[in-house]
């Protein structure tokens, strides 16, 4: 009678259980996925709006872009954090050793709509004469 009831006895379960954790890490996993796109880094600029259409962008050359707050502060997207006002002559020397690396690298400029075009083309002409032979405007679409 007493080995019939030993048999009988339950064993413990000792390993946990990790589908629910699997469960939320699909679910953070999820959120994450959505919420990336959404996040723009860089400085609050309220872009123009365009009625043309995006050109088409290489995926392997990431763009140097130079953007303008309504203030007509500079910022780079490279060789610092990209939200720190830069003086013109630094965003020179920045560019020039950018394109002494790599010679082909798109050059975008993001301007405020607020500011006045003498500023805009400022810039434009100083990339201009570190040897930047396109420069690319960023605008909303309607």
């Amino acid at each position: 009678m007493a080995r019939l009831s030993r048999r009988n006895r339950k064993r413990l379960v000792s390993e946990i259980n990790v589908v629910p954790y699997i469960d939320v890490m699909l679910v953070l996993l999820v959120i994450f996925m959505v919420t990336a796109p959404m996040l723009t880094p860089g400085v609050p600029i309220e872009l123009p709006e365009a009625s043309t259409e995006p050109l088409p962008v290489d995926a392997d050359e990431e763009p140097l872009v130079i953007s303008m707050n309504g203030q007509g502060q500079l910022f780079i997207n490279i060789g610092g954090d990209g939200e720190t006002a830069v003086s013109l002559g630094v965003i020179k020397d920045r560019v020039m050793k950018v394109l002494a690396a790599k010679p082909g690298t798109p050059v975008q400029l993001r301007g405020d709509q607020g500011l006045d075009y003498g500023t805009v083309m400022e810039v434009m002409s100083a990339l201009q004469g570190v040897g930047v032979t396109s420069i690319g405007l960023v605008a909303e679409t309607p």
